[in-house]
């Protein structure tokens, strides 16, 4: 299996002692779509600013594309591609000016760069908007302008960083089918980032959850999931006033019982829900509780994430410590040939 990423002990400590990224060890295959999640403030971005050399690491070792992100940066910026959380076009030029800047910055001369932004601007659906300005743009289309800005110049790595924030549910489902195609009819490998843990679960061929400047878990999420030993079963009572827990705590083999929803459920995670239900419907009809409802819940991507990192996505952001860093952003180089 040839690697497209390859790091070895990868770290970054910031002035103070701020180790923002403790040890880390990562190999993504060329062409697999590669989920990276973790809590605000876990390392992601500073992660993903060493991997594209935005950032100089601390110690260890990176490799893209088997080339060292740190001895030959330029090389990579030519092999790589980069989707911001935030829209990075300007919104007085067209869709097309936008691109022909980008392909410029990469390097593509205005012959080479006119098919390819042709290329970029069908398989993307934005043909018919090329000549509109960017600040009439809908956010789908916004997002897909962005990654073909991130393609523009033909990179074999895509990075991804929260691309579908803001977005709504039939725009994310678009954004992401064009990814989809991109990985499949191009081999692109895709480093993805995303708070949305459904995308996560479908998109990704395998999955890292870090947390505190470390990978916690790797795999893919169908064996995240079923390294998790539990299922969860969902009881709602007749009456919502009713507290199910204390009733639900004391049959044996219940790991944990917690509110489930508005409605009064409790949500009731056991080894093996199949076993578990007529137990519970027992202790329900002991206690003389009627019961409104009972479902049982295969463990998601979130239930995975709640019980690697032990809590939600943390609200306050990472801090950006890019300010002042030298030897970061693109290079005047030409993409994959």
């Amino acid at each position: 299996m040839t690697e497209a990423i390859v790091t070895e002990g990868l770290g970054k400590t910031f002035p103070g002692g701020v180790d923002a990224v403790g040890s880390v060890d990562l190999s993504v295959a060329q062409g697999e779509i590669y989920g990276f999640l973790g809590p605000n403030g876990a390392g992601k971005t500073t992660l993903i600013s060493m991997l594209t050399t935005l950032l100089r690491p601390s110690r260890g070792r990176a490799e893209v594309e088997g080339i060292d992100v740190v001895r030959h940066p330029e090389q990579v910026r030519r092999r790589i591609g980069l989707v911001f959380q935030r829209s990075t076009a300007d919104d007085t030029l067209t869709g097309r000016e936008n691109l022909e800047i980008l392909a410029g910055l990469h390097g593509l001369s205005p012959r080479a760069a006119r098919p390819r932004i042709e290329e970029v601007l069908a398989r993307l659906d934005l043909a018919g908007a090329a000549e509109r300005r960017v600040g009439t743009y809908s956010g789908g289309m916004r997002r897909r302008l962005e990654i073909a800005a991130g393609i523009v110049h033909d990179p074999s790595l895509l990075f991804l960083d929260e691309p579908t924030l803001g977005l709504d549910p039939q725009g994310r489902a678009g954004f992401w089918a064009y990814v989809r195609e991109l990985c499949a009819k191009e081999g692109t490998t895709i480093f993805l980032t995303t708070h949305y843990l459904d995308e996560a679960d479908h998109l990704s061929d395998r999955i890292s959850i870090l947390d505190h400047g470390r990978v916690l878990r790797t795999g893919t999420p169908a064996a995240l999931k079923e390294a998790l030993g539990s299922d969860m079963v969902l009881v709602r009572p007749a009456d919502r006033t009713v507290d199910l827990r204390p009733i639900l705590r004391t049959i044996p083999g219940v790991v944990l019982a917690e509110p489930g929803g508005p409605d009064g459920g409790v949500r009731v995670r056991v080894t093996r829900a199949e076993s578990f239900v007529p137990s519970i419907v027992r202790a329900c009809d002991a206690a003389r509780v009627e019961l409104a409802a009972v479902s049982t819940v295969k463990p998601s991507l979130d239930e995975v994430f709640l019980a690697v990192t032990g809590r939600e996505y943390r609200e306050e952001a990472e801090p950006n410590h890019l300010a002042g860093v030298p030897d970061r952003g693109p290079g005047r180089s030409g993409g994959r040939r």
